[in-house]
């Protein structure tokens, strides 16, 4: 049962769909059957062309065209008629005169009409309307708009400084069609409103006006009024200053709280800000006559020498056309002129920290310097200086020893150190005396400067050559015997 109750109610369902896509296509291939343009943009004076055509005339009967105009209140009036018997017929309209069928004769497959110098009332609804057998009337609709570029222009009005808002810019986009729309870019802070007026021609001007409460900080400041229509190919851009009139700001400068008896060449300057610019500017002092020692010079009072008389209160008047302000300042002469202040500590603290750089950085120069100079001069050979020789020792090489039972003579040989606590550097010499080729106890031993020791021995580097003459026999300095360079002794052993 209920499966049998859900399928009838799928078939209904079925039924209905069916039955609505039926008349959505029956609507859809009426509303196809007038062929027609949509919209149509024109110009005034210029040639337009409405077109309208049937394409489809298989069972169907086109017994007369009806063209209608209809104007934006809504009133349609026949403007062109086509019967395939009559032929056409231009009942009186708006435009009689300038409507006519195209091409000539009229066809009634396709019976579109052309309207010349046409005019900015031309704008509206126009409707191609064919009354057909069996199926009625049929129609197509195209919407005409007449195009009309405006004349944009922008304006400030200059306004007194007060508390009230009032209009400081206004922006105009006169006889345009369609209406212009109006945009305003500023940092002043107020808004804009507008109106649009359409003329007997059908085109509209369309006003803005830019509102603020005027202050004398936005005088001067940027406005721009945009203007964006149809007719432009980008947004149009003008753009003006604010004109905001006010009294005079007065204020003085110059005093530096530090103006002692016999202090010269000081001076006060009268600054204003004003709009319109002032017209007068007055110095005068409240203990009455002006000082001989003040000189007043357009908005400068100056003081050549400041003695007592300048202990006094000085103000400036200045004025323009929408009124009058001062400002004063009162001078407090000081017997003697208050100490210059130090440099801040800030100043102190980097003085102190370049100066320990600057001294941080040659001290490490100079450390470089020396280590340079240094390892230049260890690396260089033998030293450039010679030696001392050794001196000898006083005691004798031999010691006689007595005891109480016997004399006995004891001889020690003399003990010589293996290593030469000085560097052989008088090699010029030893060399030259070595000419003649009597070098063979050292055969095997050569002095090569860039040894570590001075010499090249590939057999023994810690022992250095006996430092001595073999061309001449041993020389005793002291009047005693031999002793060689480098050598040492040691004395004897001495029983008691």
């Amino acid at each position: 049962m209920a499966r049998f109750y859900a399928r009838s109610v799928c078939v209904k369902m079925i039924g209905l769909l069916c039955v609505a896509a039926s008349i959505l296509t029956q609507h859809g291939t009426s509303g196809q059957r007038v062929k027609v343009d949509p919209e149509l943009s024109s110009y005034p004076g210029q040639t337009i062309n409405l077109r309208c055509s049937f394409p489809d005339t298989n069972g169907v009967q086109l017994t007369m065209v009806n063209w209608i105009y209809e104007t934006k209140e809504g009133e349609r009036i026949n403007i062109a008629v086509l019967h395939p018997s009559f032929g056409p017929n231009y009942p009186p309209s708006p435009v009689k005169g300038r409507v006519s069928f195209k091409p000539s004769p009229p066809e009634m497959a396709s019976p579109s009409i052309e309207i010349t110098d046409v005019r900015m009332s031309d704008e509206g609804k126009y409707i191609c309307d064919y009354a057909t057998y069996p199926d009625g009337n049929e129609q197509g609709i195209t919407q005409l708009i007449m195009l009309a570029k405006p004349d944009n222009s922008a304006e400030v009005l200059p306004v007194i400084a007060g508390t009230q808002a009032v209009v400081v810019a206004r922006c105009v986009s006169k006889n345009g069609r369609p209406p212009a729309q109006i945009k305003w870019v500023t940092t002043a802070n107020g808004n804009w409103t507008e109106k649009s007026q359409t003329s007997a021609d059908n085109t509209v001007t369309v006003t803005s006006e830019y509102r603020l409460v005027p202050k004398s900080s936005d005088n001067g400041k940027e406005i721009a009024c945009l203007v964006e229509h149809r007719t432009q190919v980008k947004v149009e851009s003008i753009s003006r200053k604010l004109v905001i009139q006010f009294a005079p700001e007065v204020t003085i400068e110059g005093y530096d709280n530090n103006w002692y008896v016999g202090r010269s060449n000081v001076a006060l300057t009268c600054n204003a800000n004003a709009n319109p610019v002032p017209t007068s500017v007055i110095w005068k002092s409240m203990s009455g006559e002006m000082p001989e020692t003040v000189l007043v010079k357009s908005n400068e009072l100056k003081v050549l020498k400041v003695d007592d008389t300048v202990n006094t209160t000085f103000v400036c008047e200045v004025k323009n056309r929408i009124g009058t302000t001062r400002d004063q300042v009162t001078i407090f002469v000081r017997g003697t002129r208050l100490p210059e202040k130090g440099p801040t500590t800030g100043s102190i603290i980097g003085g102190i920290i370049g100066v320990i750089l600057v001294i941080a950085i040659i001290g490490t120069a100079i450390a470089m310097y020396r280590k340079h100079k240094n390892n230049k001069l260890n690396g260089e050979g033998p030293p450039k200086y010679k030696p001392p020789p050794p001196k000898k020792n006083n005691n004798s090489a031999t010691r006689s020893v007595t005891s109480n039972n016997a004399n006995v003579a004891e001889t020690r040989p003399m003990h010589y150190s293996t290593q030469s606590p000085e560097p052989v550097t008088d090699l010029d010499g030893y060399l030259e005396d070595d000419v003649d080729g009597d070098l063979g106890a050292h055969d095997g031993e050569h002095y090569f400067s860039s040894a570590p020791s001075g010499w090249d021995d590939p057999v023994n580097h810690d022992v250095p050559p006996p430092y001595m003459r073999t061309d001449s026999g041993p020389q005793d300095y002291n009047g005693g015997s031999y002793i060689g360079r480098g050598e040492s002794f040691v004395s004897s052993a001495m029983i008691v």
